[in-house]
């Protein structure tokens, strides 16, 4: 049966998807443009018409995969309501005990930008967005009188380190800490750098 015919656009989406997967599958050191190519059934000269180079349908494929994180992110820090729910709603998203998608392939990201200068760019790129997000809503409840932060660009930084952190041990180290473990320590972090009760966590849900 003949493939349909595809925009660029199209075309474009179609091998960032099998990109990600591919990572995902056999990591960024292994992963060749031959195995997307082969997942989709076309050419290698396809792909690197659309790529180039291996490096950069990497780059381009990490991107991919962060826009509808930072999407869904932007939408929860975006709701009509008050600035610790959407913090703490945001941070339990996109914790790793949370339903954000894809930590295996933040870490193949993070390894891999260690060797690939354009991955590099990319991840520290997308990790710039998500701090200052978050330090962006920080503000807001400061403003408000919400909680009291004196250094919402710290608690960002913090915030996102300990949630590195955990995705690495829950997802490389299975068993090494319980979801619930985990959930439990990011709530008392949260609380702590906003100087409230974690009591105040939970009343916020409600």
């Amino acid at each position: 049966m003949a493939r349909v015919r595809l925009s660029v656009a199209e075309r474009r989406e179609e091998l960032l998807r099998a990109a990600v997967e591919q990572i995902a599958a056999r990591g960024v050191a292994a992963v060749r443009i031959a195995d997307v190519a082969s997942a989709l059934g076309v050419s290698n000269a396809l792909v690197l018409y659309h790529f180039a180079t291996k490096e950069k349908l990497v780059a381009a494929a990490f991107t991919h995969a962060a826009e509808g994180d930072l999407t869904r992110l932007r939408r929860i820090l975006g709701r009509r309501t008050t600035a610790l729910r959407r913090l703490r709603t945001a941070v339990r998203w996109y914790a790793p005990t949370g339903q954000a998608k894809g930590w295996r392939l933040w870490i193949e990201g993070w390894a891999g930008a260690l060797r690939e200068p354009a991955l590099r760019e990319v991840t520290r790129d997308l990790d710039r967005q998500w701090k200052g997000a978050i330090a962006e809503v920080i503000t807001e409840g400061v403003a408000a009188g919400e909680f009291v932060c004196a250094d919402p660009t710290g608690t960002a930084l913090r915030l996102t380190a300990l949630l590195d952190g955990l995705a690495v041990q829950l997802t490389s180290y299975r068993g090494a800490v319980s979801r619930a473990r985990a959930q439990e320590w990011v709530d008392e972090a949260l609380a702590r750098e906003l100087g409230l009760e974690r009591e105040a966590l939970t009343a916020s849900t409600r």
